[in-house]
Order: structure tokens, then sequence, then C-alpha cells
């Protein structure tokens, strides 16, 4: 049993350190462990939802289950997250809600935030939710970091919502989210005005890995459009991709937050 459990904690550390997915035969032969060993080692861990096997090539890379837990670790022993002063920084100076998102296989998952608004109108969502692909700023950002056709797959396969779901400006065909996506590859971040809700305005940076420079996340900025208006985003541009440099390099660098987040 013990050494099931080193090999199966060996296998998750490999597949967080290196820059994965990767095939069965590469794991097993990087471990030294015997290939029908391995493939039933990731099919249990498949099994629990640490590790995902991709349905076209049949490779292995981790989940976002590690980083759940270390989230509720986090939050029960008032620990603080490397990436939260970042965050804080950039909502004081921004005065709204500033969130992490990372990327889990084909969904954008918001993970933490800092409230920078102190009075009036406060746009503050909960935690673990999905982001909408095709109409927030996170979406965008994010998906202008891929080629328009890999792009087009993962929005197909989320769709689109329901007509009026969203806000009133939310595209409503495939050449408005590629011209959205055209947008934020020029400025390099996305930027939308009641897009993903009525009233709401956000813009958002992708958080890049410091090696491969592959999207692993994003941060964003949200507020009241009366308040987090184009021009401000604007004015906000450099900051807040300031701190999506830094993001990556001290929190999605760092030891204590590469395993739960650098596969995300």
């Amino acid at each position: 049993m013990s050494g099931n459990l080193d090999r199966g904690l060996a296998i998750m550390e490999l597949l967080a350190m290196t820059g994965g997915p990767l095939p069965l035969h590469a794991i097993a032969d990087r471990l030294n462990i015997p290939r029908s060993g391995a493939h039933r080692l990731l099919a249990m861990l498949s099994e629990q939802g640490y590790v995902r096997q991709h349905a076209d090539h049949g490779e292995y890379q981790l989940t976002l289950k590690l980083a759940s837990i270390a989230l509720i670790y986090l939050s029960a022993s008032g620990v603080v997250d490397v990436a939260q002063p970042v965050l804080d920084r950039l909502a004081v100076a921004s005065g709204e809600l500033v969130r992490l998102g990372v990327i889990d296989g084909e969904k954008l998952i918001f993970v933490t935030k800092a409230q920078g608004a102190r009075s009036g109108l406060r746009y503050d969502p909960d935690m673990g939710k999905e982001a909408a692909l095709f109409c927030t700023a996170s979406g965008h950002a994010w998906l202008s970091c891929l080629s328009d056709e890999d792009a087009m797959v993962i929005l197909s396969r989320q769709g689109f919502g329901k007509k009026g779901e969203f806000g009133p400006n939310a595209p409503q065909t495939v050449a408005q989210v590629l011209k959205a996506l055209q947008a934020a590859r020029k400025r390099g971040y996305g930027m939308v005005i009641e897009s993903s809700s009525p009233g709401m305005s956000a813009m958002a940076a992708p958080i890049r890995h410091p090696s491969t420079n592959a999207p692993i996340g994003v941060v964003s900025i949200a507020g009241p459009s009366s308040r987090l208006t184009e021009q401000r985003m604007l004015e906000l541009a450099a900051m807040l991709q300031d701190a999506a440099g830094q993001l990556s390099v001290a929190c999605l660098g760092s030891p204590s937050f590469t395993s739960n987040l650098k596969r995300a």
C-alpha cells in the first residue's frame, strides 16, 4: 500500500513539475514504474478526481482538486495566499474588485479575490464559479492567447448561453467573439462593458507560465460601468498587466503554488 501511495504521489509531483500533460509511457519511464502499474495508478487518481485524461491524445494532467484542497486549508488555517498581496495592491489602487482565475482544462475558474470598493456600488460575486468565456474579459484574455481555431473549439463546447442571460453587449455571433479576441490580442488584455452583466465592466490580463509562456490563468478588475469606464480601464491597463507579470513569477512560479496552479 505504501508503495502505491509513494508512486501515486510521485506521479502527481511529476505532472505538477513538468510542462505536461504527459503520455503514459513518459510518466512510467521517468518514474521507473512498469507501464501497467502506472496505468493502474493513473486510473485510480482519475477516479478520485486528481488527474484528468485527455480524450484526443490520451495524455494525463492534474485537475484543480489539489488547488481546492489547498484553498480549503488556507481558509481554515488563515494562511495568506502568496497571490493575495498582489491582488490586494491592485484592488486598493483600482478601487474595484480584483480576481484571480485559473485555467483547468477548458474551464476558467475564479479562486480568490480582493475587494477595493469601499463605498457605493460593489460587485462581489462568489468564488469557485466558472467564467462564461464568450462574453467576459477574463475569457477573452485567456482565449486571445490561443489561435482562433483552438479558441472556437473551446467556445463551441461551452456555448454562448441563452439570449438575455448576460449583458446587452454580449457577443451574439462567432464573428463578434473573434473581433473581441483580436482586440484583446492587440491590447494585451480583454476589456468588456455591459457584456457579462448589465451595468458592469471588466478588464483582464492573462497570466503566463514563467517558462513556457503558455496561459495558466488571468487577473481581472471588475466594477460598475458608471465608475469603471473605458477611459478608467485604459488608465488601469499598465497596472493590471504589471500585476499579471508579478503573479506569473511570484505566485505561479513559487514552490507553494506550483503544484496547485501551474497545471491549471
